[in-house]
C-alpha cells in the first residue's frame, strides 16, 4: 500500500529541520492549513496529509470497519510516520484530531516528540462532573440531522462552528470543505467523532502538550480545555484572543505564535 498517495501525504520546509505532522479536523482537510503552513514551513518540516475519506485521499481505501473509530484515524497518522520514517514528530491536531494525536502517540510513542493541541475535547457528551458541551439528546439530534440531509446540516452548522458571524466568507470555506466530503463516510466519521469518549487516554500523554482554545468555542467550551489541561501533567494552556473552532483560519497569527512559542521553549 503506498500510504503517501493513499493519505494525500504533502511535504514541505527544510529536509533537516524538525518534523511538524498537521492534523486536519472532521469535514476538513489539509488546505485548511494554509494559512499557518507557509510560515511554519520556514522553520520546520511540514507534513500535510487527509484522512482516507477527506480531501483527496483514495477513497478506494476507505473502509466502515476501519474508519468507525478514532483508532483507525490514529492508524493512518501512524502509516504516514512510518512509510516516511519521521521521528521526533510535533503532532498538531485540529478539534477531533488532537484525541486522534493522542491515540496515535500512544502507539507509537518512539515516533512522538510533542503534541499541540487545536480546541481539543475527549468528550461531547455531558455527564455528572463533566461538561462536553452537549447533551445526549443533542448529539443524537446532530447526528440524525446529518444522515438525513448532509448538505442542509453542513450549510446550517458550518458558519455556528465557525464562529465569526462578521467574517461569513470563513463560514462559507467551512461550508464548502463539508460539503466535499462523501456524505456516507462524513456519517461515518461525525459518529467517530461525536460519540467517542477518550478521557482515559489523556492519562497515556507522557509529552509535553499545548492546548489552545478559543475564548469562544460552541464546540469546545473552555470547560473542555481546563479538563484537558488537568488531566495532562506539565501541560500549558493557552486561551487564543480568537472565537469560533478555526483559530488557524480565523486566527493564523495568533495560533502561530502560539505554537512557535511552545515549540521555542522545548528547543
Amino acid at each position: 500500500m503506498d500510504v503517501v498517495s493513499r493519505n494525500n501525504v504533502t511535504v514541505a520546509g527544510p529536509e533537516d529541520a524538525p518534523v511538524l505532522l498537521l492534523a486536519h479536523g472532521f469535514g476538513c482537510d489539509q488546505n485548511m492549513w494554509r494559512l499557518v503552513a507557509p510560515a511554519l514551513a520556514e522553520r520546520f518540516r511540514v507534513v500535510l496529509f487527509d484522512y482516507v475519506g477527506s480531501g483527496r485521499s483514495d477513497l478506494t481505501a476507505w473502509s466502515e470497519a476501519r474508519y468507525s473509530a478514532l483508532d483507525g484515524y490514529a492508524r493512518d497518522v501512524v502509516e504516514i510516520c512510518e512509510a516516511l520514517d519521521l521521528r521526533e514528530v510535533r503532532f498538531v491536531g485540529h478539534s477531533v484530531s488532537a484525541m486522534i494525536g493522542v491515540l496515535a502517540a500512544a502507539a507509537a510513542p518512539d515516533r512522538f516528540a510533542s503534541l499541540i493541541m487545536i480546541g481539543p475535547s475527549p468528550c461531547y457528551v455531558d455527564s455528572p462532573g463533566y461538561r462536553g458541551g452537549f447533551s445526549a439528546e443533542d448529539i443524537d439530534e446532530l447526528l440524525q440531522s446529518l444522515q438525513a440531509n448532509y448538505l442542509g446540516w453542513s450549510a446550517a452548522m458550518a458558519p455556528v462552528i465557525m464562529g465569526n458571524p462578521d467574517r461569513p466568507e470563513l463560514g462559507a470555506e467551512l461550508t464548502n470543505s463539508f460539503c466535499a466530503t462523501d456524505p456516507a463516510m462524513a456519517h461515518v466519521f461525525a459518529r467517530a467523532t461525536f460519540l467517542s469518549d477518550t478521557r482515559e487516554d489523556l492519562k497515556k500523554v507522557t509529552v509535553p502538550t499545548l492546548i489552545l482554545e478559543c475564548s469562544q468555542d460552541v464546540i469546545a467550551p473552555r470547560e473542555v480545555g481546563a479538563y484537558v489541561h488537568a488531566a495532562i501533567p506539565g501541560s500549558r494552556l493557552v486561551t487564543l484572543e480568537a472565537t469560533g473552532h478555526c483559530p488557524h483560519l480565523s486566527a493564523p497569527e495568533a495560533t502561530l505564535t502560539a505554537i512557535a512559542g511552545f515549540l521555542g521553549n522545548l528547543s
